[in-house]
This record gives C-alpha cells, sequence and structure tokens, in this order.
C-alpha cells in the first residue's frame, strides 16, 4: 500500500518545483508560456510522453 506520508511529501516537492520559475523571474515564466501555445498538439503530447518516462525512469533508479 502507498505510504500517504510520502505521497504528500512528494506532491509538496513538485509543487515547490513547479512553483520556482514563476517566483524566480514571473516574465520569463510568461514569455515561455507562450511559446507553448504556439507548438501543435502532437508536439505537446510527446514532451508530456518523454517527460512523464523521464518521472519514471527516475522513480524507477530510485526505488530499484
Amino acid at each position: 500500500m502507498l505510504n500517504l506520508d510520502l505521497l504528500i511529501l512528494i506532491l509538496g516537492f513538485v509543487l515547490v518545483v513547479e512553483g520556482m520559475p514563476w517566483f524566480l523571474s514571473p516574465t520569463k515564466a510568461k514569455r515561455a508560456m507562450a511559446q507553448l501555445f504556439v507548438l501543435d498538439d502532437r508536439t505537446l503530447r510527446i514532451l508530456g510522453l518523454a517527460l512523464m518516462l523521464a518521472g519514471l525512469g527516475l522513480v524507477y533508479l530510485i526505488r530499484g
């Protein structure tokens, strides 16, 4: 069974990492977000899949 404390810890860490660009440089974060709107859906799906696979790979390396 999944440890709820670990899940909450991971979620908190993700929120910290996701919030860092908006805190450190909101102008550049807005510019980067605007560039995402230019990309077609297929490219965004491939990017999302690549990021998910990279995350799964990291989890696999750490959790073994």
